[in-house]
């Protein structure tokens, strides 16, 4: 899987970033990156990712983002929209864990469907 930034904003950061530095724990100039589009600059030492809760909507939208990010044929798009709404259901999981946990919930059924 590739990896990705899950920006605050509701988009992949994916090479719209900026060089910046912060004040964090271990310097008073700690080199990290922004996002371009929304200029949210990332904490990686002190802070943790960022978490959004977004609607399901907005997170269908997300979704389908990684599903074409990540090559998924329709089927496959479908099947992870579905478990990405099931897991939304439960309402006690940021959208950056819930798109995760779907596409490994779905890659471990492709990989037992196909004898992997």
């Amino acid at each position: 899987m590739k990896k990705s930034v899950l920006c605050e904003c509701g988009d992949f950061i994916e090479g719209s970033t900026f060089k910046a530095y912060i004040e964090t724990s271990i310097g008073p100039s700690t080199p990290t990156v922004g996002h371009t589009k929304c200029g949210l600059i990332f904490d990686f030492v002190d802070g943790h990712m960022p978490k959004t809760y977004s609607s399901k909507k907005q997170l269908k939208i997300l979704a389908q983002k990684f599903a074409v990010k990540n090559d998924m044929d329709s089927e496959m798009s479908g099947k992870y929209l579905l478990e990405v709404d099931r897991l939304k259901s439960h309402g006690n999981m940021s959208d950056i864990d819930i798109l995760i946990s779907a596409y490994r919930k779905l890659m471990r059924n492709e990989d037992t469907y196909f004898g992997r």
